[in-house]
């Protein structure tokens, strides 16, 4: 990796990934506001405010920003976190400085018309009507929820439908004021990229961003507790999660690797006892969503109402068996899985745009692949346990979607996991 950082005048940071032999780039603006940093009126702003920024600007129409970006063949894309918004274009190499410009307009010069916004608050409603039908998909809100109780970070990223009915241009700009200041901005590139000409180039369009460092973030508080939510499906949806760490504690990558060896892969104990061997589930994984100060642990299946009571005993069984003793060769193997992953993806200019851009936003700075995988190779027994420990210490959190009847309650079943 060929990484170099430029840290402007006005706050902007400005970052590159040159990438030998590659004809295309990869370039973005990422953002350090997400949900976290709504208040409770304005749930859904940073979403809607990503669905806004490509929605005509001072000198370019909505149409117009589709077409020049389309008609050197690039492709625009942006997303929401709880954390960061993204915004993030990849083109030809010689086309890098319309990107550049196209991404420095939308984000200093949109104009959110009314017209255009009255559109698309029924596109996002829409897309919540959507997630909602999706019981795989809203049972993890349900989990953040419950997790986060009463805090932003437990809201959901797109909003309830009667706020987002209600949005303001106003609304928008208030938010967009407050939050997307040159400092809490990172301009990230990968690929076939010249790091003086990026910073030239951005030093020259993204002239006009508000100043302030402020972020309004609340700290977190995990609290706790359970959704249950009967449904006719054809299945039972678990969501099973406990408190976890931050991006910087040091057990983080020990989180990961817990992870990978309980329900990371065909091989991890969930998927070969609930999957394999007694076929209750199609679907069974463990994930592990740190943030900047908290975290979340968690196991998601998909069973049958029947088989739902026996899936969660398995999965207190489980815990407690990764907590009791781990193999060498389960580590091993979990420590291979995890570098092959974060390495294979860096093969990637978009994937190594964004890694770059957001470590920046995490740590304050770039980490080597060589770091991250020493930092998995230094993942022991005794730092599994630990997190073992931690999970079993942490009171449980429960979004349950469906044919739930049958599923202990939640005193009981909390007892499982301790």
């Amino acid at each position: 990796m060929t990484v170099e950082i430029t840290r402007l005048p006005n706050g902007l940071t400005v970052a590159s990934d040159s990438m030998p032999g590659f004809e295309t780039t990869a370039v973005g603006v990422w953002v350090s506001a997400g949900t976290r940093y709504e208040g409770e009126d304005l749930n859904g702003a940073a979403h809607m405010l990503e669905h806004m920024a490509f929605k005509g600007t001072e000198r370019r129409s909505a149409r117009r920003i589709a077409e020049e970006i389309e008609d050197v063949g690039g492709h625009l894309d942006a997303y929401t976190t709880r954390e960061q918004t993204a915004y993030v274009a990849r083109v030809l190499k010689q086309d890098l400085p319309l990107a550049v410009d196209i991404l420095a307009d939308i984000l200093q010069h949109s104009v959110f018309a009314e017209d255009e916004l009255a559109r698309e608050r029924a596109v996002v409603l829409q897309e919540i009507g959507e997630v909602n039908d999706t019981p795989d998909d809203i049972v993890f809100d349900h989990l953040q929820a419950v997790a986060f109780p009463g805090q932003p970070i437990g809201r959901t990223i797109l909003g309830p439908p009667e706020r987002v009915s209600a949005f303001t241009r106003e609304d928008l700009l208030r938010y967009m004021r407050a939050h997307y200041t040159a400092p809490r901005l990172v301009v990230s590139a990968a690929g076939a990229v010249n790091h003086r000409e990026l910073v030239a180039l951005v030093g020259e369009k993204f002239s006009h961003l508000p100043q302030g460092e402020g972020d309004g973030r609340d700290p977190a508080r995990y609290v706790g507790g359970e959704s249950r939510e009967k449904r006719q499906l054809e299945q039972a949806h678990l969501v099973l999660g406990w408190e976890s760490v931050p991006y910087g504690d040091p057990d983080y990558y020990a989180t990961q690797v817990f992870s990978t060896i309980l329900g990371g892969g065909m091989s991890s104990r969930l998927f070969q006892e609930v999957r394999e061997k007694r076929g209750l589930a199609y679907s069974i994984f463990t994930f592990a969503h740190s943030y900047l100060d908290c975290g979340v642990f968690g196991v998601y299946t998909g069973t049958s109402g029947k088989d739902a009571p026996e899936a969660a005993k398995i999965i207190a069984g489980e815990i407690h068996g990764v907590a009791d003793g781990i193999s060498e060769a389960e580590i091993v193997r979990a420590r291979a899985q995890h570098k092959a992953a974060i390495m294979m993806a860096l093969e990637s200019s978009s994937a190594r745009c964004e890694h770059l851009a957001r470590q920046l936003l995490i740590y304050g700075r770039s980490m080597p692949p060589s770091e991250v995988i020493a930092r998995i190779d230094a993942v022991d027994a005794t730092a599994l346990g630990r997190v073992a420990d931690r999970i079993r210490s942490s009171k449980l959190s429960l979004a349950a979607l469906g044919l739930v009847g049958k599923l202990e309650g939640f005193e009981k079943l909390s007892k499982r996991f301790h």
